[in-house]
Order: structure tokens, then sequence, then C-alpha cells
């Protein structure tokens, strides 16, 4: 499943809603006993409104996602199947 943008560990903990705000489509989800948010990649219109409104960093294009972070590619995938 192709995604575009993905939440990343700095979320953990945090769980700021700015960027469930921002978004236009609504497509980031998190209960409140996920560890963190995550973006519907069905949903999401690829504009990355969501990464400027994240106070700690935590959502890159899935292209940009540091080494380290690349498995949340798939944790942010799997939450919607």
């Amino acid at each position: 499943m192709a995604v575009g943008y993905v939440i990343t560990e700095p979320c953990i903990g945090t769980k700021d809603k700015s960027c469930v705000d921002v978004c236009p489509v609504d497509c980031i989800h998190g209960a409140e006993t996920d560890p963190q948010l995550y973006i519907d990649p069905e949903v999401c219109i690829d504009c990355g409104a969501c990464v400027s409104a994240c106070p700690v960093e935590a959502i890159y294009a899935d292209s940009d996602v540091p080494e380290t972070w690349k498995h949340y590619t798939a944790i942010n995938a799997d939450y919607f199947k």
C-alpha cells in the first residue's frame, strides 16, 4: 500500500492533535489507548499540512522518513488493515 505521509517515533507519548486539527480530509486517527497517531493512506491527499503542524516533528513524507524510523511506514499502514 502506498503511503504519502508517516507519523514516526516522536509522536509516541506526545500525541499532540495539532495535525488532526489542520487535516482537511480527517485522515489522522488514534484511540486513547494507542501509543501514537496514524495517517490513513487511503484517505490522505498528500497535502502535507500535518507536517508543519506537528510540534515534535514526527511526520514525514514516506520518501523522507529517517532510516532509523523506516519501520513506522509499515506500522502506520498496518493500523488501517
